[in-house]
């Protein structure tokens, strides 16, 4: 027993100095809760430098007794100490020796009780370590009283055995819990520990970080290296381009100065020989202008002679000029004569024929007044006839009444006129009052039919609003019913409606799905099975993503043709790449490889995403829009489809600009044919939709191999299997879908068809019964409101139909009253007439003759009226006078007579004095005519000098037309000189220059030229010249820049003298031939021609001129990266090696310690879980994910109690678990044994049987280590040497202890007895069990 005694002072619940102990090797801590056991464990735990964090604390402050009700006391310290003695090796005899006292010793008395003690405490060495809190909540280490520091104390603590990060000699309440739940990681964090390999953790991670600095180090001087070869590839190509490009300069620099050493040396040529010709035309044009002048002298003289006839002719023109005006002065006078006589016949003629018609007249006039003096006589008897006729009538009509003169008559016609205008005012009130009477007896007729229809109308309205009120209220009562009835069938009916939508859908979708998927099932015959090789390659690959999370798995599996079609094109487009394994990362391949070597499953491809080379963006998108734009291809990677982005690197690594085409055709069209027609020499690889490649090196590759079609059908067979999980899930669906919805009368769509029917009638019934109660509502309505108005109506009636019969009764009063005074005004004009006819009743009269007398008046006024008309007539006819009539006629026809005569006469005067005028018109013609010839005579003379003058003129002009055709053609050769030579200094051509003796000469000869040339121009510009044509003709010919027309021009002299300078002699003979304007061209054009493809050349080129010097630079620089890059290798290498060594040890170490302590475990599980009835026990193991650096991966820790078949840790039992975790716990002690074992509680979730077991196995172990448990169980601590109790003052509240050896309790062997327990741990009790107290466990104090 290494641990003593455990000595505290102010330590949380132990108030001031206490010692606590002995502990013997199997010592239990007992005591009821609150007591301060768990104080106890922290207290040891605090000495052995646990941190207070981890014993219930914040701060070391905490760890103070505090009392409580007392004030705070700062200047309180606290202590914890542990004696330690260390064990020393005992003899056998002594062992022996011991024995034998312990057995001859009784028990008693106190000085045989401390003998026995001190024998039982060990012997050795005694350390004490100590912790103090000061009372600034400070704490200090201490070995033996002596201060130490901390890694002193640790390293003190590990001499004995006690290792502080492992923690081998604690196990705190819930500490076997919490074993049985720790993850992997957490197991090997702590086995790390354990072991000792966490101490090369730091060293390892530098060496790590060392090695990964190291490679990329060697990676980036690689790449560097690289980079600075292909910089140097690329300056090497610059500097040959640039080289090429000044070869290229010089040709067209060569090119373009024999281009224009050609050009002036003709143009020069032409210049010269047009100046001479000019010279010459220019004397030719001198003496022709000498032959104008002469010509134009004798055309001024034809000229004069032609004036003078020309003068002669027109005076005799203007005396005939005025005779005919004289002729035609008299001429109008003439014709007016003529038209006056004219005139003047015809008027003589009209008076005749007006004689004859009056007396014409005359001679019928007395016929005619005979005639009308018959008609009045005729018509004066009729009138008489009528009169006789109405006088009989009377006689007979008048009836005994008497009559009428017409004397009297008349007068009666002018009394009855009279008495009406008498009566008009009493009249006009009669009638009115008739038509009172009249309207008042409409209206109360009217008034009283009103009212015996209102009357009717009421009661009608009456009765309609009793019905209409009764049959309201029964269409409300009904219209609510079908309301509700509606309401409640179109729920139901929208929630089966819903449903059976979602079905139909649901099951139609599942339906076409399933047909779909059975299709192609069927085409594709469903045989296919996996090999054994895709079956090995597959399950590695899981066991890769189970290892390595960044394994995304085979590019095949992760990618798919976006047609059936492309299969094969892909398969063999992507080749052996298509197997490859995609990983996220070179490290993830890199640990891939290394599993796979390990484990030898095999080899394989990885593509590394970080790290993979695909074609440049640039040239995909270049053929991806010559493919949109062709139509008959595609790129391989576009018609590849990925499940998630990241992969789309790893199928354009695979693929690359690979195209798929239709046909071999257009694959051979493509590779073969395009940099003819587009212009880019970029070769591509080509694969066809039947398996056919064309590879960029032009190689052609057709037909498809077992293999291939197996590879491609890979693609078909990830489908099926899709397919057919799929169609199963499908299948159930349907069969779930079905039975929710039912079958027969009693399914969703009969209930639907039901509830439609029933909601169709009700909407009916709803619609009719909303109708007929609108039209109920509104008839009841109009009927109150009828009824209503009639009875306001019917009063009103009666109130009218009174006033009606009065307005009656005074309107026939006004009537009667207006008769009477009518009667009263007549009655005062026909009295006095009817007293002097003795005609009593003039009305009769009326009555009897009125009619006849009115025929009569009628009768006899229409005969007057035609009288009067004939009288008038005759009377018209005596007042006519013919005699004057005729006298005044033949008056007229005289005086027309004697004017013809007078007109005649003046006529025959004028035309006599027009003859004499005529006569001297002809002599001055005859005149004129003479003239006129001789000046025709004249004007061919003119003519004639003028046709010479032209002809000499056209010499003239033809010379000077030459001269201006001449001179322009020099104008232009010499503004193409000066092109010539301003292009050839723009484009900097430099021309070989002849020497200065050379140029002198030639400088003298131009000079004399110059000379001849200002004198030939000085005679020319003497001479004048009148003619307008030749100067518009010599204007016309300027088109050019006129300092190019003067040979003396500054710019023109300068260019002869510029021309002249250039030095022809190195000129091929060739190109100073003359050629014709066509072969001129040709030549022209293939210079031109040839310029222009070294410009483009040229053009094309970007050259770097300094490529020379950076070529220089860059190789440098390539040998100083080699060097460095080997540099940067070795020191990798070293890297590595350290980085092995450092690996290997920290492996070494966690290996041993885990190999020894799965070997434990497998032991102490099995011993722990061992009985009567499981006699092999159970079974415990460790397992490592990574057995090379296994702290880099995890472990498993798996038990299997007996009879029970392997399961997680997670679904054992807490008593199994705890079983586990403890069996863990003692075989991790029995790897690093500490001298003792602290446990708080371990037996808390164990039964008994399970406690026994544990119980034994410490009391086994406890000659090995010394074993201090805080258990509540008397299963358990009854079994142990020792007792601690621990009690809690209620007073002072603090903890304190006492100690019971049970040791003395032990029964045996020989005297009768039985052991103390039996090895098994199933018999609780014996026949004689041990005699011990209890009463501790109670927690007496």
């Amino acid at each position: 027993m290494p641990v003593t005694y455990l000595e505290l002072e102010n330590f949380k619940s132990y108030a001031g100095t206490q010692r606590i102990g002995p502990f013997f090797n199997f010592t239990c801590v007992i005591g009821p809760n609150g007591s301060g056991k768990s104080n106890l464990m922290d207290a040891m735990s605090f000495v052995l430098g646990v941190q207070s964090r981890d014993l219930r604390s914040s701060q070391m402050k905490d760890l103070i007794f505090r009392p409580p009700g007392v004030a705070r006391d700062e200047t309180l310290s606290a202590k914890a100490s542990l004696v330690y003695v260390e064990p020393t090796a005992k003899k056998e005899g002594d062992a022996v020796a011991a024995n034998n006292d312990t057995d001859d010793e009784e028990e008693g008395s106190p000085q045989k009780k401390k003998s026995r003690l001190s024998k039982k405490l060990p012997k050795g060495k005694t350390i004490i370590f100590s912790r103090v809190i000061t009372s600034k909540g400070t704490g200090e280490y201490q070995v033996n009283g002596k201060s130490v520091t901390f890694k002193q104390y640790e390293a003190k603590l590990a001499s004995i055995g006690v290792l502080l990060k492992a923690r081998n000699f604690l196990v705190f309440q819930g500490d076997v819990e919490s074993m049985a739940r720790k993850n992997p990681k957490q197991l090997v964090e702590m086995f790390e520990n354990i072991s000792g390999s966490s101490e090369l953790k730091e060293e390892y991670e530098v060496a790590l970080k060392a090695k990964e600095d190291a490679e990329s180090q060697t990676i980036f001087a690689f790449n560097k290296t690289k980079e600075h070869k292909s910089e140097r590839r690329v300056l090497k190509e610059q500097k040959e381009e640039a080289e090429r490009f000044h070869t290229l300069l010089t040709q067209r620099t060569t090119l373009k100065t024999n281009h224009f050493l050609w050009t002036l040396f003709h143009i020069h040529s032409d210049v010269q020989q047009r100046e001479s010709t000019l010279v010459e035309l220019q004397e030719s044009l001198s003496e022709n202008a000498a032959i104008v002048s002469e010509k134009e002298a004798l055309l001024k003289t034809a000229k004069k002679e032609a004036s003078k006839a020309r003068s002669a002719s027109s005076s005799k023109d203007k005396l005939r000029i005025k005779l005919e005006g004289e002729v035609d002065k008299l001429q109008p006078s003439v014709i007016e004569s003529s038209e006056a006589i004219s005139a003047l016949r015809k008027r003589v003629a009209t008076d005749t024929k007006a004689v004859s018609r009056i007396e014409k007249e005359k001679a019928s006039h007395g016929e005619k007044i005979s005639e009308l003096q018959e008609e009045i006589q005729e018509y004066t008897e009729k009138e008489n006839e009528l009169q006789t006729e109405y006088d009989e009538l009377k006689q007979s009509e008048s009836g005994g009444i008497g009559s009428l003169t017409e004397e009297q008559e008349v007068q009666y016609e002018a009394i009855r006129d009279a008495a009406a205008v008498a009566s008009a005012v009493p009249r006009r009130k009669l009638q009115s009052a008739v038509r009172s009477l009249e309207s008042a007896r409409a209206k109360a007729a009217k008034v009283a039919e009103e009212k015996k229809e209102l009357t009717g109308r009421k009661d009608d309205a009456g009765r309609s609003v009793g019905e209409l009120t009764a049959r309201k209220e029964t269409l409300e009562k009904s219209l609510e019913k079908t309301n509700s009835e509606l309401s409640t069938s179109e729920t139901t009916l929208t929630t089966l409606q819903n449903s059976l939508s979602s079905y139909q859908t649901k099951r139609a979708t599942i339906e076409s799905q399933l047909e779909t998927i059975q299709n192609t099932l069927r085409q594709a015959k469903d045989d296919r099975r996996k090999g054994k090789d895709e079956e090995r390659i597959l399950n590695a690959i899981a066991a890769l993503k189970r290892h390595f999370p960044g394994v995304k798995g085979r590019l095949v599996d992760l990618c798919r043709p976006s047609q059936q079609r492309y299969n094969l094109a892909v398969t063999v487009a992507g080749g052996k790449d298509m197997d490859a394994i995609v990983v996220d990362g070179k490290k993830t391949a890199f640990d891939c490889i290394k599993y796979l070597r390990d484990q030898r499953i095999g080899t394989a491809t990885f593509l590394p995403l970080d790290s993979l080379q695909t074609p440049p963006p640039e040239s995909t998108e270049r053929l991806r829009a010559m493919a949109e734009n062709d139509g008959r291809y595609r790129l391989a990677a576009d018609v590849i489809r990925v499940s998630n982005d990241e992969y789309r690197r790893a199928v354009l690594y695979a693929v690359g600009n690979t195209v798929v085409c239709d046909s071999l055709d257009v694959a051979r069209d493509i590779c073969f044919s395009r940099t003819g027609r587009g212009g880019n020499s970029d070769r591509i690889k080509a694969v066809t939709v039947k398996g056919a490649v064309i590879s960029k090196a032009g190689t052609m590759t057709g037909g498809v191999t077992k293999d291939d079609a197996n590879r491609a059908g890979r693609f078909s067979e990830q489908k099926l299997d899709e397919l057919r999980s799929k169609k199963e899930s499908l299948e159930v669906q349907r069969e779930d879908l079905d039975a929710q919805v039912g079958r027969g009368s009693g399914s969703h769509t009969a209930k639907a068809e039901d509830l439609r029917n029933a909601i169709g009638n009700l909407r009916n019934k709803e619609q009719y019964t909303k109708s007929d109660l609108e039209y109920t509502k509104k008839k009841l309505k109009e009927q109150v409101t009828l009824l209503k108005s009639s009875k306001k109506t019917f009063d009103k009636l009666e109130k009218q139909a009174v006033e009606a019969e009065e307005g009656v009764t005074e309107a026939n009063d006004a009537v009667v009253q207006s008769r009477q005074e009518v009667r009263d005004v007549e009655e005062e004009h026909f009295a006095p007439f009817r007293e002097e006819t003795g005609i009593s009743d003039l009305r009769a009269y009326d009555e009897a003759i009125g009619k006849a007398r009115e025929d009569f008046v009628k009768k006899r006024t229409d005969i007057r009226e035609h009288l009067a008309k004939l009288t008038a007539k005759k009377k018209y006819e005596d007042e006519k006078d013919f005699d004057s009539k005729l006298a005044k006629a033949m008056k007229k026809k005289t005086n027309q007579e004697a004017q013809l005569e007078e007109a005649e006469e003046t006529e025959e005067n004028l035309l006599s004095e027009v003859s004499e005028i005529k006569a001297k018109l002809a002599d001055a013609e005859s005149t004129l005519k003479q003239a006129m010839e001789t000046e025709q005579e004249k004007d061919e003379i003119v003519r004639d000098a003028r046709s010479l003058l032209k002809e000499a003129e056209g010499d003239y002009n033809k010379v000077t037309k030459t001269k201006n055709a001449e001179e322009s053609d020099l104008m232009v050769l010499r503004q193409k000189l000066h092109e010539n030579l301003q292009k050839a200094r723009v484009d900097e051509v430099e021309l070989p220059m002849l020497d200065a003796a050379e140029e002198m000469d030639e400088d003298d000869e131009e000079n004399v030229e110059d000379s001849q040339a200002s004198e030939s121009a000085t005679r020319s510009s003497s001479r004048t010249r009148s003619s307008n044509s030749q100067s518009a003709t010599q204007e016309s010919t300027v088109t050019y820049s006129e300092h190019f027309s003067q040979r003396e021009d500054s710019k023109v002299a300068k260019d002869r003298k510029e021309a002249g300078k250039v030095d022809f002699s190195n000129m091929d003979e060739d190109l100073k031939i003359r050629r014709s304007a066509s072969e001129e061209e040709k030549l022209r054009k293939k210079f031109e021609s040839k310029i222009s493809k070294l410009t483009q050349e040229i053009e094309g080129i970007a050259p770097n001129m300094k490529a020379s010097d950076a070529f220089d630079t860059m190789t440098e620089k390539v040998k100083e990266t080699v060097d460095g890059f080997n540099t940067t290798k070795e020191e990798g290498r070293k890297a590595n090696e350290v980085f092995n060594k450092v690996r290997k040890a920290r492996s070494h170490k966690f290996n041993t310690a885990f190999k020894k302590i799965d070997a434990a475990l497998k032991i102490i599980y099995t011993d722990m879980t061992k009985s009567s009835k499981h006699p092999l026990g159970g079974n415990a193991y460790l397992s490592l994910d990574d057995s090379d650096e296994p702290y880099r991966g995890g472990m498993k820790f798996n038990a299997m109690p007996p009879m029970k078949r392997f399961r997680d840790m997670e679904q054992l039992s807490g008593g199994e678990k705890t079983m586990a975790a403890l069996s863990l716990l003692f075989a991790i002690h029995s790897y690093r044994p500490a001298p003792f074992f602290i446990m708080d509680e371990v037996d808390a979730a164990l039964d008994n049987v399970n406690v026994l077991k544990v119980c034994n196995y410490i009391r086994q172990r406890s000659d090995d280590f010394q074993c201090i448990v805080i258990s509540l169980k008397d299963m358990f601590y009854e079994r142990s040497e020792s007792l601690v109790g621990i009690c809690r003052d209620v007073s002072s509240s603090a903890s304190h202890s006492m100690t019971l050896d049970l040791t003395k309790f032990d029964r045996k062997p020989g005297r009768g007895g039985e052991k103390r327990a039996n090895e098994d741990g199933e018999n609780e009790a014996e026949a004689d069990p041990p005699k011990r107290p209890r009463t501790i466990a109670a927690g007496a104090e």
